[in-house]
């Protein structure tokens, strides 16, 4: 695993995994590797009261009935679309149900402007069809058709990105669990491709996509949607930044701390900033980033980094704060005017009121906007 940029999470979690199948004794849907209770228990990590031998870490942080709702409807013939703002996590719990389901979560087809139809079903090898013809060996199947083939979870990121041609290929593929391959023989037994039992597909959608291709009533049919909410509670926040960033500092073999006081800075940062954006009356008023917890775990990572490679091996406020405006500003002058505003309109009465990290803070931030201006 260590010579993986970025391990899937079937690998990452792989002794978890093992351990957790070896002891579940559950009824299994189809062909699971996991039990559903396990497979919750693997997203949301072990308590005191589940009485195990060991602690399995949480991985994902948010309600669990967004999860169990999600594993409930991967149960049954349905498919999952995780629909919520960027950085809420429906990728990552994307990732984690297949892995715990499938044990293996790479099965992805990337919906963009560009997917064609031929990504969700299969293409050919040119090369064997001009010395052998069209088969089933020539055939390159989808990251989809091998989850069919496989009776396993196949994902389908940004499906709201792709043309209403490819969600029409996708419709059939959810109601009638097959795949016809027209270019073979009638008569050939591989013409079709059917669904194994455990197949099921995780779709995601940006809600701030709408409009951009927007989904038919008959593909949302064929969908359960759990729709994940923003983080707001800043204790939960805050766990998932903090194990964001401990995870980067594993991978980096990066021997630094990350003090809790400048955290609080961060969270409360970006929580301002977002008060500041929910009362602005146009978007010239508002930044363009959109103020995510993914977003708030990049500034923090970007500032451990810069701290790492050419600070004094500490993060401090000052960095922190630079970060912070190298991150979130993606307009000029626009963007710059708003973390401007904010620094002299919140961080410096704050900083005379409470001191702390929040003086140096403010000095790091001005610094920032100099530099950029």
């Amino acid at each position: 695993m260590s010579d993986l940029l970025r391990a899937p999470a079937e690998i990452k979690y792989a002794e978890e995994l093992d351990w957790l199948e070896s002891i579940d004794d559950s009824p299994k849907p189809f062909s699971w590797r996991l039990s559903p209770k396990m497979v919750r228990l693997f997203i949301l990590g072990s308590e005191r009261s589940d009485g195990l031998d060991r602690e399995i870490s949480q991985k994902w942080f948010g309600d669990r009935s967004f999860v169990e709702r999600s594993i409930v409807t991967l149960a049954s013939d349905r498919g999952l679309l995780l629909i919520g703002d960027p950085g809420t996590g429906k990728s990552w719990l994307a990732e984690l149900l297949s892995a715990a389901i499938s044990r293996n979560s790479t099965l992805v087809v990337q919906g963009t402007a560009g997917t064609t139809e031929d990504h969700i079903k299969y293409s050919w090898n040119v090369s064997m069809v001009i010395a052998k013809g069209q088969s089933r060996e020539s055939m390159i199947p989808s990251p989809i058709m091998t989850a069919m083939e496989a009776g396993a979870i196949g994902r389908f990121e940004e499906l709201t990105r792709s043309t209403s041609d490819v969600q029409d290929a996708l419709i059939s593929i959810l109601s009638e669990k097959y795949i016809s391959v027209p270019e073979l023989e009638s008569g050939d037994s591989d013409n079709i491709v059917f669904a194994k039992p455990g197949f099921s597909i995780i779709a995601t959608a940006n809600s701030r996509d709408r409009g951009v291709n927007d989904l038919s009533s008959a593909l949302k049919r064929r969908f359960n949607f759990v729709r994940i909410p923003v983080v707001t509670n800043k204790k939960s926040e805050a766990e998932i930044v903090r194990f964001r960033t401990e995870e980067l500092l594993r991978r980096h073999s990066i021997d630094l701390d990350v003090p809790p006081t400048l955290l609080d800075v961060l969270l409360q940062s970006f929580a301002d900033l977002r008060a500041s954006a929910a009362a602005a009356g146009s978007d010239d008023e508002k930044l363009e980033s959109a103020l995510s917890t993914a977003e708030q775990i990049g500034v923090l990572e970007d500032a451990v980094l810069h701290s790492n490679f050419f600070g004094e091996r500490a993060l401090t406020a000052r960095t922190l704060a630079s970060s912070l405006v190298g991150s979130l500003t993606r307009r000029e002058p626009e963007d710059l005017a708003i973390l401007n505003k904010y620094l002299h309109g919140v961080v410096e009465p704050r900083s005379k009121e409470e001191g702390g990290s929040w003086p140096e803070f403010l000095e790091g931030g001005r610094d920032a906007i100099a530099t950029l201006s």
